[in-house]
């Protein structure tokens, strides 16, 4: 099977990759090892992380059609609120996180139906359920790829995956985790680096609101060792109503729902946090209930990785097992105002993430590997918002990093809107092989606030049309972004396509 492009991974990365590739004319195919292509807003069920300018500016076109596509889908919704339809800019879930928060399982049909016309017209081909399995590599470059026994060529490989697979298993060269400030020259660095310091993963469930009944869930097996397990920056239980407040080191008290207080004053409310379905939204009771993900402080896996790690298969296994904990006490230890213990109403939704339990296909992966790029970006660029002459795009978020498994930091700073470099996107060595996702060349810090979805969906797009535009001229990555004249025609392929350059 030979293609002129093959991406490894369905990340949203990966299929922005795959999309804006076959839109170019080039023959692809997209291979992905879940059910579902999407990656964080799919298979790992979380909702869209976005900046708050975002209903005006700050993405690609096809980010900002995928976001009216949403809407589009409630607004022709029988039941769903005419109050609501009329706010224009509503947020479908009514989150308290996400200004679009909306079901994986709609997410999923969308981003299918965006590369269906290239999968009917022949320039495209899916496959799920297709784990990366083999790696041919002559020199610096890939020679083929092999999933589900099938080898597979092409002129150009794109890694599309979460933990950037594909880069380390082709040799090429990549960073992971923790650098130290020495490395990078980044002000809030750490003194040494640590390569298995990296974000915690979170294995994210779906539960509803049921407001009465029992759905108690069976007792997970490690239940009684997360119930023993203390936090590590506060010394407070990790199955609680605690979790980390970068603005103090200290633990955070949170509450379950809206109107709930402490002796400090009123308490941030978990459930409507990332809530996908909201049932006061519905007029005709076809949502009866509201429907959240469990993707909150409390389930952070952060005792260990799963990249460069010999239990990593273990870890995982135990991520899901802390969201089946939390939830398990939730259920039935759960302090609640009126003095009572434990929501037994609460449920797992089986119907939102495309799986009979409840739990998402696959765990949300916050860092990656990280190409050692031509270029890395760094603290002080996306502090300053430094425009780079070779943008391939705009994001904006704060430096946001989540408890880390080896020195338990957790870190969040603001920055100022942000390019996207194309020297970090280019590796310092392989010839035939692109970053698209959240593994370009950032620094542990500065994919705190790549890795959202609309600088990811960025990034892919824009990695596709690089791989097109490098094919269809004959011109290697590397030389687009060397060569001035070469370079002005891609940005102006970009712009052609939709991509925002600069703020």
């Amino acid at each position: 099977m030979n293609y002129d492009i093959v991406v490894c991974g369905g990340s949203l990365g990966g299929v922005l990759a795959a999309y804006s590739a076959a839109k170019s004319g080039m023959r692809v195919a997209l291979f992905e090892e879940t059910a579902w292509i999407g990656g964080q807003l799919t298979s790992q069920a979380v909702p869209p992380d976005e900046h708050p300018l975002i209903e005006t500016t700050g993405c690609t076109a096809s980010y900002r059609a995928y976001r009216n596509a949403v809407r589009a889908h409630y607004l022709s919704a029988e039941g769903f609120s005419e109050e609501v339809k009329k706010r224009g800019t509503f947020c479908p879930g009514g989150s308290t996180v996400s200004r679009l928060a909306h079901p994986p399982r709609l997410a999923h049909e969308l981003l299918s139906g965006l590369l269906k016309p290239y999968i009917d017209g022949g320039t495209l081909s899916v496959f799920v359920s297709s784990p990366l399995e083999g790696v041919e590599v002559r020199g610096d470059e890939i020679s083929s790829l092999t999933f589900g026994g099938k080898k597979v060529t092409a002129k150009l490989y794109l890694d599309g995956t979460d933990t950037g697979e594909l880069i380390a298993r082709s040799g090429c060269e990549y960073v992971v985790g923790a650098e130290s400030a020495e490395e990078t020259g980044e002000k809030h660095a750490p003194k040494m680096g640590d390569p298995a310091d990296l974000q915690p993963v979170t294995w994210v469930a779906a539960i509803e609101d049921r407001r009465t009944g029992d759905y108690v869930i069976d007792r997970p097996a490690e239940y009684d060792f997360f119930k023993k397990l203390r936090t590590p920056y506060d010394d407070k239980p990790v199955l609680g109503w605690y979790g980390p407040d970068s603005s103090t080191g200290r633990a955070k008290r949170f509450g379950m729902y809206f109107g709930e207080r402490d002796e400090n004053g009123p308490l941030f409310a978990l459930f409507p946090y990332r809530r996908i379905k909201n049932s006061a939204f519905w007029t005709d009771g076809s949502v009866p209930y509201d429907v959240t993900l469990l993707n909150w402080p409390q389930n952070d896996f952060f005792l260990g990785n799963l990249i460069d790690c010999p239990d990593a298969a273990e870890n995982a296994r135990l991520a899901r097992s802390l969201t089946l904990s939390f939830l398990y006490w939730l259920q039935t230890e759960a302090e609640r105002p009126d003095g009572g213990k434990g929501y037994r109403h609460i449920a797992l939704n089986r119907t939102e993430l495309g799986t009979d339990d409840g739990l998402a296909m696959a765990p949300y992966h916050r860092e990656s590997r990280r190409i050692r790029a031509l270029f890395t970006v760094r603290e002080e660029h996306v502090a300053a918002g430094t425009v780079f002459s070779d943008s391939v795009g705009v994001g904006s978020y704060p430096i946001d990093l989540h408890i880390t498994t080896r020195s338990h930091s957790f870190f969040y700073a603001p920055t100022k809107p942000f390019t996207i470099p194309l020297g970090a996107m280019i590796p310092v060595r392989m010839k035939n092989l692109l970053p698209a996702c959240k593994n370009i060349g950032t620094t542990h810090l500065t994919n705190g606030c790549f890795r959202l979805h609309p600088v990811e969906w960025n990034v892919g797009e824009s990695c596709g049309l690089l791989a097109a535009f490098s094919l269809r001229e004959g011109v290697s990555p590397r030389e687009i972004r060397e060569r001035p004249e070469v370079l002005q025609r891609f940005r102006e392929c970009l712009r052609d396509n939709g991509i925002q350059l600069e703020w």
